[in-house]
């Protein structure tokens, strides 16, 4: 989401938050991802310097497709009954505002389907580009409450604290280096509702660091939950507040971290999603 960003203006929680396991030495010199597990070490040190950039992807579950028809499947059994039932649940959002999918049901599945993708747009890239946040920030912030986010975010973003990630002044990766800021939402769950306001609670997974041979700031993952209050604004959810807390975090696995170029590859290949309950 944002360094020093908990909610609307004026900042409701710390983000950040890493799982720990050991390390192994790097196959091959230079490459600091080349045999190396996920650490602790850098990733919390890269997550203090970013303070509460919350890295807010996964698969919350697709709502139903429905509607298929039997008529025309020649393999389909056509004895009476026999079709396959639809899967419950909204359909998945079909339009939007920019790169955020927008138009969401006036419930509460709609309501965790806005979470789920505000949460992926908050925990991108690019919020590291003045221009392509103050984007966002107007797509899915509330109408009142988006200057107050832009100014909170405009100091947190600062060109020193860009450099500090790693990144040139103006929010771009220096050459050679992909850097990798992606958020995968696990599961969402409403903890209050009404047609005007609703709260839900969005755990994430999340990816940030710089991809590229010799490397001070390798990708590491982090495990969070994001808090976020919606409204119900002309015809639409919005973020009125956010907060984070660490966690839930599962045990480390054993899986040898990537290399630099599989990593940056990855990031370039693999487009994401649009979420739906």
């Amino acid at each position: 989401m944002s360094p020093g960003e908990g909610a609307s203006g004026g900042g409701d929680g710390e983000y950040g938050g890493v799982g720990q396991t050991r390390t192994r030495l790097p196959d091959r010199p230079g490459d600091v991802y080349g045999g190396a597990r996920r650490g602790r070490s850098s990733s919390r040190s890269l997550i203090t310097v970013v303070g509460v950039v919350v890295l807010l992807i996964a698969a919350i579950a697709f709502a139903n497709r429905g509607g298929d028809s039997a008529s025309s499947d020649g393999n389909r059994d056509s004895k009476a009954g026999a079709a396959p039932t639809a899967a419950t649940g909204t359909r998945p959002v079909r339009t939007k505002e920019g790169t955020i999918p927008s138009g969401y049901a006036h419930d509460e599945q709609g309501a965790q389907s806005a979470a789920a993708n505000y949460a992926v747009a908050l925990g991108s890239a690019d919020m590291f580009n003045k221009a392509r946040r103050d984007e966002i920030l107007r797509t899915i912030i509330t109408p009142s409450r988006v200057a107050g986010f832009e100014g909170t975010l405009d100091k947190a973003y600062s060109p020193e604290f860009n450099k500090k990630v790693g990144l040139t002044e103006d929010g771009a990766a220096p050459q050679g280096y992909t850097f990798v800021s992606r958020t995968t939402p696990i599961g969402t769950k409403v903890t209050s509702f009404s047609t005007d306001r609703t709260t839900v609670d969005v755990w994430c997974n999340g990816l940030l660091g710089l991809a590229g041979q010799n490397s001070t700031n390798p990708v590491t993952s982090s495990w969070f939950t994001i808090t976020m209050q919606l409204e119900w604004n002309n015809g639409d959810w919005k973020i009125v507040q956010h907060s984070q807390q660490d966690g839930p975090a599962p045990v480390p696995g054993d899986d040898r971290a990537s290399s630099a170029d599989d990593m940056a590859k990855a990031v370039e290949e693999y487009g994401g999603f649009t979420y739906a309950r």
